[in-house]
Formats: structure tokens, C-alpha cells, sequence
């Protein structure tokens, strides 16, 4: 009798591992990639303007100095990405 309530039991916790795993994985990256509620923004990205680039910055910071876009590549380290036509 303590078998079945142990079989029991397990195939509810595979049922319910599924169903989270199927919620989960819902509308992550399953066959195509779909960036759309990680993208959907409404306000423009305004780019730091700077006379010189200062000389300390964070990986990933971005700024902008005589037309040229710039990002920080590692730590105080700026690299360009981008001139303005």
C-alpha cells in the first residue's frame, strides 16, 4: 500500500515539475528567439555627451565625444564603436 501512495506521489511532483518547466520555458527562446517584451521600449536612449571622455568608467557605459560613440570595453578603457556621418 506504501508503494502506491509513493508512486503516487511521484507522478505528481513529475506533473507539477512539468507544468513549471512548461512555464518557464514558455515564450523563452523556443525555436525562434523572441526579444520582444525584453525590447519593447518607448522612450529614446540618450547618449552622454562629454567635451572629453572621463578617464574612469564601468564596463558597459557608453558616451559620446566629437561625433564618435564610445563604450567602455573593461574598466577605464574607451573604445570606439561609431562615427557620425
Amino acid at each position: 500500500m506504501d508503494d502506491i501512495k509513493l508512486q503516487s506521489e511521484v507522478e505528481l511532483l513529475r506533473r507539477d515539475i512539468n507544468a513549471l518547466g512548461a512555464e518557464f520555458y514558455r515564450n523563452n527562446f523556443t525555436g525562434r528567439q523572441d526579444f520582444n517584451k525584453y525590447s519593447d521600449f518607448t522612450t529614446r536612449l540618450k547618449v552622454p555627451h562629454y567635451a572629453s571622455l572621463p578617464s574612469t568608467c564601468e564596463t558597459g557605459e557608453i558616451g559620446e565625444n566629437s561625433g564618435k560613440l564610445y563604450i567602455c570595453s573593461a574598466t577605464n578603457t574607451w573604445t570606439i564603436v561609431g562615427v557620425q556621418s
